[in-house]
């Protein structure tokens, strides 16, 4: 036992001084011991930057905004194409578009109106101008009208080619074109005065409706009507001056102070215009042109 003990100093030895040469000259920091967090006291610690985090945040957000933009794009690619596949114009106002068409429609204009460019529509500069109807809701103005016109007379005898809308200086004209025994054209305008409301919502007043003389293509009458043509023309010349330019003017119906309507805006970009009224429903335009002037900057302000 006693000659055990005596050699763990020389093992102690031994292991001293192989330990202590290189490490010869180094200083040791003491660590704080356990008693002190359980006392309360919390052991401060440095905290390294996160430069690296916030370069990735900054680094990442051009591709980000890129990816965004390519979603609208497809979004509205998608929305195109679902019109087409509807049967267009035509087969909505003649009421030949299916439930599974319509609500593919209205499904992809929610997923293209969360996407809105445009955060103060009712104020951008990309509303003005002369935009096609592509689309109306079930209740919609454009679709009743079309469809009581469908109701009174076959397709073969009237029909209604496109309805367009023209913005401009707080006023608007939506005019249908409209088909009769597929030689006689006439249009209907009807004139509105628009005022901004707020950043998405505008009210709209009807001002005027007329009915415009009717066109005759002479090229598309059938042989059997022809000589009653010939003789309601020469009938037409022979009226009175005043009576001829009353019928060349059209039919006018004053409408102010009879209607008005609030609608949103609930998505707008430079080929799509989107609105929703009170009811929620939905009718899609697109554009056919720009105005003709230059467009001055937005006005921010609006009528609370």
């Amino acid at each position: 036992m006693a000659s055990l003990q005596g050699s763990f100093p020389a093992v102690l030895g031994e292991r001293s001084g192989f330990s202590s040469s290189p490490l010869a000259g180094v200083s040791f920091i003491r660590l704080p011991d356990f008693n002190r967090r359980r006392s309360g006291h919390r052991i401060s610690r440095p905290r390294m930057p996160c430069t690296g985090m916030a370069q990735q945040t900054v680094q990442g957000g051009a591709p980000a905004t890129y990816a965004k933009e390519m979603e609208r794009l497809s979004a509205k690619e998608s929305l195109l194409l679902a019109f087409k596949d509807a049967g267009g114009f035509e087969a909505l106002v003649a009421g030949k578009t299916t439930d599974v068409q319509r609500i593919d429609v209205n499904e992809r204009i929610t997923g293209l109106e969360r996407l809105n460019p445009s955060p103060r529509p009712t104020t951008s500069p990309f509303l003005e101008g002369l935009w096609n109807f592509e689309w109306f809701g079930s209740g919609s103005h454009g679709l009743f009208a079309a469809r009581v016109i469908f109701e009174r007379f076959p397709s073969t005898l009237a029909g209604m080619s496109k309805m367009n809308l023209l913005l401009k200086d707080g006023s608007a004209k939506v005019t249908a074109h409209l088909k009769l025994l597929n030689s006689i054209e006439s249009k209907f305008i009807l004139s509105t005065k628009v005022s901004v409301e707020g950043p998405l919502r505008m009210k709209e007043e009807y001002v005027e409706g007329i009915f415009e003389s009717p066109t005759i293509v002479e090229e598309t009458i059938p042989e059997q009507l022809k000589g009653a043509y010939s003789q309601a023309l020469t009938t037409a010349q022979q009226l009175p001056v005043p009576v001829r330019d009353a019928v060349a003017r059209g039919l006018r119906v004053p409408l102010s102070g009879t209607f008005q309507r609030l609608f949103m805006i609930s998505y707008l970009d430079e080929e799509i215009l989107i609105i929703r009224d009170t009811a929620g429903i939905p009718e899609v335009l697109t554009r056919l042109e720009a105005p003709s002037t230059s467009m001055p900057e937005a006005n921010p302000e609006y009528e609370s």
